[in-house]
Formats: C-alpha cells, sequence, structure tokens
C-alpha cells in the first residue's frame, strides 16, 4: 500500500497509519509531497517501513517501488485534492495519483481542510471529480468534517486514521484484491 501523505497538521502523526496498516499485515510505502517533507521524520518512517520515503521520481538505475495495489492520501490537503481533480502531475506524488484510477487501484482520499477552504466551488467540484473516477473521498458527517479557520492544530489528536484503512480494505473485499504492496 501505498501512504501519499501531505503537508498539513496530521502529517506527523502518519506514523499511526503505517502501524495501524502493519498490524493488518499490509507493506507501506510513505509517498511524501514536497511540501510534507517538512512535517513528518523521513528517518523514524524509514525505520518503521523498511523503505525509502519517496518524494521525487528516482535516479536512473535506482530500484523502482514495488507497485502498489491500494493507495490511501492523509492527510489529504485542499491542494493536493485540486491538483489531483485537475490532472496535474508536477510531484512524484501527484503522478503516482493521475495514474491510479486508470490502472483500477483503489484509492481514498482522507482530507484536512477547513471550512472556508472545504466550501469553495472548486473543491467541491474537485471532490466530485475524483468520486466520479472511483476515487473515495471521506468527507463529510461520520467521515473527515471540515474544522474552523485557524482550529485545526486541535483536530491532530482526532484525526481518522483508522477510517482510511477501513474503507481501503473494504474496497478490496468488494473487489476481492488481495493486499501485497
Amino acid at each position: 500500500m501505498y501512504v501519499v501523505v501531505c503537508g498539513a497538521g496530521p502529517a506527523g502523526e502518519v506514523g499511526k497509519l503505517v502501524d495501524l496498516a502493519q498490524q493488518r499485515a499490509w507493506d507501506v510505502q510513505i509517498v511524501a509531497t514536497p511540501s510534507a517533507l517538512d512535517f513528518i521524520d523521513t528517518a523514524r518512517l524509514e525505520e518503521q517501513t523498511g523503505r525509502p520515503v519517496r518524494s521525487q521520481y528516482r535516479e536512473q538505475g535506482e530500484p523502482r517501488s514495488p507497485k502498489a495495489n491500494a493507495i490511501i492520501v492523509a492527510p489529504a490537503t485542499y491542494n493536493t485534492i485540486n491538483k489531483v481533480a485537475a490532472g496535474i502531475s508536477d510531484t512524484y506524488a501527484l503522478g503516482i495519483l493521475a495514474e491510479a484510477p486508470n490502472l483500477g487501484i483503489p484509492t481514498v482520499v482522507l482530507p484536512f481542510v477547513n471550512r472556508a477552504l472545504a466550501g469553495r466551488r472548486a473543491f467541491h467540484r474537485s471532490v466530485n471529480d475524483l468520486q466520479a473516477e472511483g476515487i473515495r473521498v471521506l468527507l463529510g458527517p461520520g467521515e473527515f468534517e471540515p474544522h474552523d479557520p485557524g482550529t485545526g492544530g486541535s483536530r491532530i489528536d482526532v484525526f481518522p486514521w483508522g477510517l482510511a484503512l477501513h474503507q481501503v480494505e473494504q474496497i478490496m473485499a468488494n473487489s476481492n484484491t488481495k493486499p501485497r504492496i
């Protein structure tokens, strides 16, 4: 499984998702957006996963990451959600996400956005576009509910990492696909 982590408050806690996934026998590859690198402890995540954190395309001769059969994007920022929906592929993480729908890779997006951003028409269009392509966006009652601007720090401890994993596993169960990486 790939976990695409974006530069938002909960990103520093992505190890919680890794722990949950590993407890359920998933192998995890962390893919960080360039902004996420300022939020995460790369060395700790590499030790935890046994894999390098990827944030850019590999150099010639560098080994490829194993292929993913599921992707979780968490925390997903306003910027990343809009770029993926628009088909923008200007980073390694966005390149992976741009290809995922047409490769049939189950993808779950767990946003971390405030109400001011979540209320924008552009954001609604992006969420609808992603869902129309089969990407599950966990947004709304019982899922991720946007917070008031300036209050995101109080929502980090309750960020629903497990919900994203549960959704990926449900999609996998419904498609009879087995986890591999």
